[in-house]
């Protein structure tokens, strides 16, 4: 489907009834994005996860128009009783509160400060945010609080709030993660249709480098026998646009992305689609995908060894730094919940 990485919504796992499509119903109007208003009440999210570099996040959006053929967060939406399928990625949950709340949380005796990453799940600058600007808004609560922010993105649009960026950054207070699995523009088009191509992200790397934010490249995911070839000319590239550290994730496929990114790879790469998934299931003990801490972020095997030994010396020769930039949460500043507030 033109535009979109899923072509279907498989059935939610949490669902006894699901609904199949005859030929004629499947071929009717393609969906179109809807955006529905989350009333959630708390914004900050936390997690125990022992392979995750941090512990606390905002998502000031659930969904991602991106739509990431292979994203590992297609499953969250299972939640909300949607599909991980189309669903996701044309059903977009936008939190209008998110800035209010944030500064409610962070003005609480009891919040410990301590780095924020935007977002944990999905992109912070999908398309929508260049036009309900949710994301800048909590970038400014951030910057009244200075409570530290690890940004992690696809999108060039993140240039926008270089400003608050740069002024973070100053004292410690921002780090701008942003994400390239493949440099190949065709590539990226039909795996991540409407996320900024690589030569955009790199544009983003520079102008932020630029103005003094500490920039992180995250080869991820790296796809094996797809786009894993690309890893040394990513961290270059990267290094090239002044990214200071560097990280990659080998691809990780939850429950029904598993069989979405199968389909993916059928329609667009039949000749490569058992090369891939052997691939795959060699790093994952035999199966699609691993779950388990210490491993899902890094897979095991020979092939997950050598994956691994590549990125080292590609960090070594290009100048990147493996472990990244540490946050300081020295110049926070509790505002008044009055204040707050105004957010």
């Amino acid at each position: 489907m033109k535009g979109r990485g899923a072509a279907r919504n498989p059935g939610n796992r949490f669902e006894r009834l699901s609904l199949d499509l005859d030929a004629s119903e499947a071929d009717g109007p393609r969906p179109r994005t809807e955006f529905l208003v989350d009333r959630t009440r708390s914004i900050i999210a936390t997690n125990r996860s022992p392979d995750v570099p941090f512990d606390a996040s905002v998502n000031p959006y659930r969904g991602c128009e991106h739509g990431c053929a292979y994203c590992f967060a297609r499953p969250t939406h299972e939640y909300l009783g949607f599909s991980a399928g189309l669903d996701f990625e044309t059903r977009i949950l936008v939190k209008n509160d998110a800035p209010r709340l944030l500064a409610e949380a962070l003005s609480r005796r009891s919040w410990e400060p301590r780095p924020l990453a935007l977002s944990g799940v999905t992109d912070p600058y999908q398309p929508a945010e260049a036009r309900l600007r949710l994301t800048r808004r909590c970038l400014e609560v951030l910057a009244e609080f200075r409570n530290p922010v690890a940004v992690i993105t696809k999108n060039h649009l993140v240039t926008r709030d270089g400003d608050l960026l740069r002024d973070m950054a100053a004292w410690d207070g921002a780090l701008v993660h942003v994400s390239i699995p493949t440099l190949d523009a065709g590539l990226a088009h039909v795996m991540e249709p409407r996320a900024s191509t690589p030569t955009r992200r790199l544009d983003a790397l520079r102008a932020l480098s630029d103005a003094g934010v500490p920039t992180r490249v995250l080869a991820a995911p790296v796809i094996p026998g797809l786009t894993d070839h690309e890893l040394p000319s990513i961290l270059q590239a990267a290094s090239d646009a002044g990214a200071r550290s560097a990280g990659y994730v080998p691809l990780r496929l939850p429950y029904a992305v598993a069989d979405l990114f199968e389909e993916w790879l059928g329609e667009h790469f039949p000749d490569r689609k058992a090369k891939v998934l052997k691939r795959i299931r060699s790093m994952r003990g035999g199966r699609r995908n691993d779950p388990d801490y210490g491993t899902r972020m890094r897979g095991e095997g020979v092939y997950a060894d050598e994956l691994s030994e590549l990125f080292r010396i590609g960090c070594r020769r290009w100048g990147l730094d493996e472990t990244g930039f540490r946050l300081s949460v020295s110049e926070f500043r509790r505002v008044s919940s009055d204040q707050g507030r105004l957010f």
